[in-house]
């Protein structure tokens, strides 16, 4: 199983977190966000990581030409849509950069209407529905995902944290690509506990 740190946005906390080389980094290119990279978030510096690292950016609703541009200047190797988008919109971004699409699941979440959606779709993103998009740090009802046809494999976030992580690693007959993490393991958003972060790496790769 697979590891996705997210929301990170400071730049010496990046390093620390990249020390322990995460399968996946995610920087929210989402303006209404608390965790939002910024404006002058250093292309450099993040171009800079180690290769082994895929670097996600998450975006809400964005035009084409706003994530197209991002991910030119960061040399992003996934975004992440987190928002409305349609499956024809993805359809038509898929061409161009690699897509996971997020979802926000409750105990009505109709699987189904991902069918369209796995034409274009490396991957699936399953966090807790809220009226905001994503960063609750709740969690939902992980017996939903056995509705799932596991067709295409997926992130698993919301709520994800050191007590529930065992849980996680004994979930059976579902496809989970990665464990995405982000709020329980911060001391302030956008600014991650790597005591905690290393704790999470030792439990997933023991």
């Amino acid at each position: 199983m697979k590891l996705k740190i997210c929301g990170l946005k400071y730049t010496d906390n990046i390093k620390d977190v990249a020390k322990f080389t995460p399968d996946y980094m995610g920087f929210i290119f989402y303006q209404d966000s608390k965790r939002f990279v910024g404006e002058e978030f250093d292309p450099v510096f993040l171009n800079s990581l180690d290769l082994k690292i895929k670097k996600v950016g998450v975006f809400v609703n964005s035009t084409k030409d706003h994530i197209l541009k991002n991910v030119k200047k960061y040399q992003l190797d996934f975004v992440q849509l987190h928002g409305d988008e349609t499956s024809g919109y993805c359809n038509e971004l898929c061409h161009d950069v690699k897509i996971i699409k997020a979802f926000g699941v409750d105990e009505t979440f109709d699987f189904s209407q991902l069918q369209d959606f796995k034409t274009s779709a490396s991957y699936f993103l399953f966090d807790t529905k809220t009226s905001e998009y994503g960063g609750s740090g709740k969690q939902f009802d992980w017996n939903i995902l056995e509705k799932y046809d596991n067709e295409i494999p997926f992130f698993l976030s919301g709520g994800i944290d050191l007590e529930n992580i065992e849980k996680i690693l004994h979930l059976k007959n579902i496809n989970i690509h990665a464990i995405d993490a982000n709020s329980k393991f911060e001391i302030e958003q956008g600014l991650k506990d790597i005591r905690k972060i290393k704790l999470l790496k030792n439990a997933i790769h023991r």
